[in-house]
């Protein structure tokens, strides 16, 4: 299963995304058994997934890289789980395992869901922890403070949470969601109902970032990661794979300089690998693509061109400082030409 149709049905011919993941916690005090620790926990991630994908932005964005490692699955799977294919011998390092499900199984021998990624696993004893992907980047910012570099920004502060909660909320149901639901749907309205959702989402979205640089507030949140996430993706694979065609990302004019603004911040555009993203959708949905033919386009140029979102004010990191340049065993392709 990929992290778009894993523990997801289609009903009436409507996309339904089973939302039950495990909610167990990492926390400064332990609380459901899995303290936060240096060392003793693995981020799973797929640079080809964008609920993954956030968490790869937060965990460089608070630096949290020294105290928690990464373990890569590669940009296809079969059907029973994601796999460790880009490591030496297709197997994780660390956990030594080719499939991420031994990890949920470990745990859960009956495991009845999806296997997704993100997925943080205890190391010592190979289970998986959480695939909660929303608490996970959240917790991040505040249970691993002891952890965060020097610098790291208020991702999630506490004076705005309530705005910040509920423009995830809409972001996440028309948006996030929003282009799968157009994607996978199973009949004609319930494609139509979703594409209306989604331009109405992108079209609100708009008229909110076109006097502020930011979701909400003047400095990179929470909201930010979560919506790039699934804008970084738009021309690449949800304008025509997901049917998702009114315009391309690159002319809606507000949002395609806003999404070139994170981009071009380090902690963003140093996460995404669009490589490995369009080979995760074309190949692995082959009810929407049979020939599993990967395009080759767009033009990634354009992503480095001058947004001048600066002109609006705001300061990406507040108070603090750009992270450092990502380890070199973790750098994406760089973008053709550059």
């Amino acid at each position: 299963m990929s992290e778009s149709d894993a523990g997801t049905y289609v009903e009436a011919g409507e996309f339904r995304r089973d939302t039950n993941y495990i909610t167990t916690r990492i926390t400064a005090d332990g609380r459901d058994g899995y303290p936060v620790e240096s060392g003793r926990y693995r981020l799973v991630a797929a640079r080809a997934c964008p609920w993954a994908n956030r968490t790869l932005i937060v965990r460089r964005l608070l630096g949290l890289e020294p105290v928690l490692s990464l373990g890569l699955c590669g940009p296809t799977h079969d059907k029973l789980s994601w796999t460790f294919d880009l490591d030496p011998g297709a197997v994780d390092p660390v956990l030594g395992i080719h499939y991420l499900r031994d990890a949920y199984l470990a745990r859960f021998p009956d495991y009845p869901r999806g296997i997704t990624v993100p997925a943080v696993v205890d190391i010592p004893t190979g289970q998986v922890v959480t695939n909660d992907y929303a608490q996970i980047t959240l917790d991040f910012s505040t249970e691993w403070t002891a952890h965060h570099r020097p610098g790291a920004p208020r991702l999630y502060p506490e004076p705005l949470r309530e705005q910040i909660d509920e423009i995830n909320r809409e972001v996440f149901r028309d948006v996030n969601n929003g282009v799968y639901r157009c994607g996978f749907a199973g009949a004609q309205d319930a494609y139509d109902i979703a594409y209306a959702r989604l331009f109405a989402a992108l079209d609100r979205l708009t008229e909110r970032l076109r006097t502020q640089r930011y979701l909400v507030g003047d400095t990179i949140t929470e909201a930010d990661v979560r919506l790039f996430t699934t804008l970084v993706r738009f021309d690449p694979v949800y304008h025509g794979h997901f049917k998702c065609n009114r315009g391309k990302l690159s002319e809606m004019p507000v949002l395609w300089a806003y999404a070139r603004d994170l981009f071009q911040t380090p902690g963003f555009g140093d996460t995404v690998d669009f490589g490995q993203i369009k080979e995760h959708y074309y190949a692995v949905h082959r009810d929407i693509n049979p020939t599993g033919i990967v395009p080759a386009g767009p033009d990634l140029a354009n992503w480095l061109t001058p947004h001048h979102r600066e002109e609006l004010g705001g300061r990406p990191f507040g108070d603090g400082t750009p992270p450092p340049p990502p380890h070199l065993a973790e750098q994406v392709p760089a973008i053709p030409g550059h």
